[in-house]
């Protein structure tokens, strides 16, 4: 499913799973915000801090399951697995596209 989905988000899920900070950050625009674990996160500094504990933490990787569009919308259904309780689990992500960068990225149940 993943080649259905625009680039950006191609290579945003591409590089979460082989853990590549630089590659997931890549696609986001300067003024990005992603929403995760009840925290929200700005720009490039911060979204590139929130990546690497992540990353450290639950070492993840993302199957995409699902996806739909409306408008600039994509949301994501993605079967997580990693170093946590419950793994593998169903996330939704719910990216905000700006041309070709993300714009925003909201991860939940």
């Amino acid at each position: 499913m993943t080649a259905n989905l625009p680039q950006p988000l191609a290579n945003y899920f591409a590089a979460k799973n082989r853990h590549d900070i630089d590659a997931m950050l890549a696609p986001f625009a300067s003024d990005a915000t992603v929403k995760d674990e009840g925290e929200t996160h700005r720009g490039p500094a911060a979204i590139r801090g929130w990546m690497e504990e992540t990353t450290r933490k639950y070492r993840v990787t993302v199957e995409v399951a699902d996806a739909t569009v409306r408008g600039d919308a994509w949301r994501i259904a993605g079967i997580v697995s990693g170093n946590f309780p419950g793994s593998p689990a169903t996330l939704h992500y719910v990216f905000t596209l700006a041309g070709d960068r993300i714009a925003r990225l909201e991860i939940g149940a």
